[in-house]
């Protein structure tokens, strides 16, 4: 149940409907307390709370609610403990109390949560140490305890191999800092800051990357990476204080003993440049059929201009049929006169080395060579996609006639650009970010089946730990497009998964609103985000684009409003559901995102649903309550 601008209480009667699934009643004026008549509702799976005035304690009997998936209870004016009862709960996954004035201390059962994916008790008074039971939740995504009154050693959480983020500033931790924290494959983010923790700090994993840790507000740590510029450990001195001098007379040695040498080898690294260069990326392209300069000239036309299809940030693409297979193929040339399309054409080829997926434009070949004049070429050679680019399909509104797609294809492009997305963040061995999702990057063959393409940008998540990496994987420093990049960017977050699901968000938007993110429309603080969810879900109707409406899905309606009242209450229904997945995707805070995964699921379920002479029950409460549970919860 779904409720929005109230004020009062809380009505007890719903401890009536036993078979709620599902209770949205944040963002209002609500005020009291919660009735305990909610642990009447032992099918609640969703229960979202937040910012409201409540006050008093939550309710130990909402443990009666044995399927409740989320409690979202944040920003209100709750006091007392967090029940124990409620760490019994076996379905629970995320739980947010956060911004309350809640006392007490972490139940030591909270070990039985094995399947808590985030939590978040950040700004409460909580007290005493965090028990050690806490490393037995080996679903944690997110842990957040920041601004509360925690006292002791940061406990044992080695077994959280899934943590991404981990929150314990502004308490009173005290002690070292463990090592096993460097040993977790999957951090983000790390805030220790503001405590008493003392001791050496580590310089391994996670420690490595300035962007990701923050240990400010600790004055007893020494040493770390030399950027936090930390007091040296007093054990370290001696041997830093050697190593320095040694390195000085090595150098001078060296400097002294071999500068004919030096000058020489310099000579013939310039002379051959071109040739290095070539055996640079000759590790990244030895997974390839070889094909030279030549042929690619042949087979484009001598790279004539009739033959462009395309151009981007690094290069342009040319249509090309290969003389030996006849294979028609779209060849992408790098411009070496811009700034980081070496670095790109390195990046683009690392991360399609092992990547192999349906809905992933295929690399046939790639060439690093030298043209007929001895300049650097460079090329990347991919299946041809006959339909071209997405951006043509989604043309301004005054060209509405051309290239429209009925809802139909629209939700099997979205569903296929998803599958592609989730398979790149949650199926490959080395998770990977696309880095610059938007209509121009994702092509349509023969069927109108999607392709994501150009991984120019992609950064692989691993990889983050050293600057040589950084430069080797990645195209850093170069940004995404405007309108679909991530808000989190521009606060100097580094790269995730969580940046391509709001790419994802609002591409989704743009394909069944025809508005795009930069539309001279969106002015001061509205957004396509924003313009979306303000008409949710009674007035989706008016949001949809025109052209959609009026296609062959909806029997060639003559307006919009006709194409609307064509579709079945399911099928309507069904597009909501997908508008509500765009929203979700596409909320400033990424912790508060929809995954790929998830996504993809959705999606699945609403084109066979649409497809379908029916709306299969199971399916549509499974849609309402995992796809509008996002964009309440913020």
């Amino acid at each position: 149940m779904n409720s929005n601008y109230l004020n009062g209480t809380i009505p007890a009667t719903f401890g009536m409907l036993p078979n709620l699934g599902a209770l949205f009643l944040s963002s209002n004026q609500l005020t009291g307390k919660i009735p305990p008549a909610l642990g009447n509702i032992t099918g609640l799976i969703n229960l979202f709370l937040s910012d409201n005035r409540l006050e008093g304690s939550i309710p130990s009997v909402l443990a009666n609610c044995r399927q409740l998936a989320i409690l979202f209870v944040s920003h209100n004016n709750l006091t007392g403990s967090i029940p124990k009862e409620l760490m019994e709960l076996p379905s629970l996954w995320a739980f947010n109390v956060s911004y309350n004035s809640m006392t007490g201390s972490l139940p030591e059962n909270v070990g039985n949560l094995t399947y808590l994916l985030e939590t978040d008790l950040s700004y409460n008074n909580f007290s005493g140490v965090i028990p050690r039971t806490i490393g037995n939740c080996l679903s944690l995504n997110i842990l957040y305890l920041q601004g509360n009154l925690f006292k002791g050693d940061i406990p044992y959480l080695a077994g959280l191999q899934n943590l991404n983020y981990l929150d314990l500033s502004r308490n009173n931790l005290s002690g070292n800092i463990p090592h096993f924290l460097e040993n977790l494959p999957s951090f983000f983010y790390l805030n220790l800051s503001f405590n008493n923790l003392e001791g050496e700090l580590p310089v391994k994993g996670v420690f490595t990357n300035l962007s990701a840790i923050d240990v400010r507000g600790n004055p007893e740590l020494c040493g770390g990476i030399q950027e936090l510029h930390l007091q040296p450990c007093s054990r370290q001195e001696p041997k830093k204080a050697h190593r320095e001098h040694f390195k000085l007379i090595l150098v001078v040695v060296i400097v002294a003993s071999f500068v004919a040498l030096l000058l020489f080898l310099l000579l013939i690294c310039w002379m051959k440049r071109s040739k290095k260069q070539t055996q640079a990326v000759s590790t990244t392209l030895n997974f390839y059929p070889k094909i030279s300069y030549e042929e690619l000239l042949n087979a484009t036309g001598g790279f004539s201009s009739e033959n462009i299809i395309g151009s981007g940030s690094f290069g342009i693409v040319f249509k090309g049929i290969l003389s030996i297979s006849g294979l028609v193929v779209a060849v992408k040339v790098l411009n070496h006169q811009r700034k980081g399309a070496s670095r790109s054409f390195i990046a683009e080829c690392q991360a399609l080395r092992n990547i192999r997926h349906r809905h992933l434009v295929k690399i046939i070949t790639a060439c690093s060579t030298s043209d007929f004049q001895g300049n650097d070429f460079k090329a990347l050679v991919y299946q041809f996609m006959p339909n071209g680019s997405l951006e043509k399909w989604l043309p301004p509104e005054e060209e509405l006639e051309q290239n429209s797609l009925n809802i139909l294809q629209r939700i099997s492009i979205a569903t296929d650009v998803a599958s592609a997305l989730s398979y790149l963040h949650h199926q490959c061995q080395t998770p990977l970010v696309h880095c610059d999702l938007k209509p121009l990057n994702v092509l349509l063959d023969n069927d109108m089946t999607a392709h994501v393409g150009d991984f120019g940008l992609a950064q692989l998540l691993p990889k983050f730990n050293t600057r040589e990496d950084i430069n080797q994987f990645s195209s850093l420093g170069i940004k995404e497009t405007i309108g679909y990049t991530a808000p989190e960017y521009g606060m100097g977050e580094r790269v995730s998964i969580m940046g391509d699901v709001y790419s994802f968000g609002i591409l989704l938007l743009e394909i069944f609103t025809g508005k795009k993110p930069t539309d001279k429309l969106f002015q001061e603080n509205l957004n396509l985000h924003h313009f979306v969810k303000i008409t949710l879900p009674d007035r989706a109707m008016d949001i949809l684009d025109n052209s959609a409406l009026c296609e062959e899905a909806t029997r060639k309606a003559k307006t919009w409003h006709e194409g609307w009242k064509n579709l079945t209450m399911e099928q309507q229904e069904c597009l909501i559901c997908v508008l509500q997945i765009g929203v979700a995707c596409s909320v400033d805070l990424p912790q508060h995102r929809m995954s790929m995964r998830q996504v993809d699921r959705e999606l699945s379920m609403i084109r066979d649903s649409f497809l379908g002479p029916r709306f299969n029950e199971e399916k549509k409460l499974s849609l309402s309550n995992r796809s509008i549970e996002y964009v309440e919860a913020i």
